[in-house]
């Protein structure tokens, strides 16, 4: 079973670049390796970071932290998907 963890934060106005390396930096220290990983930078300084998983959906799965403040203008926002395979 395939399990997708979406990250997405918004930075603060000017740190964009970063709060993407902040990300990166914390999607490769995660305490176990998922099977892949991506981290993205979208308009208006968001950056999104999706992990997948070989678990179930509710396994307990390492995520990335809330940044510091100076560095995002709102709380963290997370989704968890299952894989329901191809159509």
């Amino acid at each position: 079973m395939t399990v997708a963890l979406m990250w997405e934060a918004r930075a603060v106005p000017g740190r964009g670049p970063d709060l993407l390396a902040w990300a990166e930096e914390r999607a490769r220290e995660l305490s176990r390796r998922p099977v892949r990983r991506e981290v993205f930078r979208a308009p208006q300084d968001r950056v999104l970071v999706i992990t997948w998983w070989n678990a179930p959906l509710d396994a307990d799965l390492p995520e990335l932290p809330e940044p510091e403040g100076t560095l995002v203008t709102r709380a963290v926002h997370r989704w968890r998907f299952e894989s329901l395979g191809s159509v």
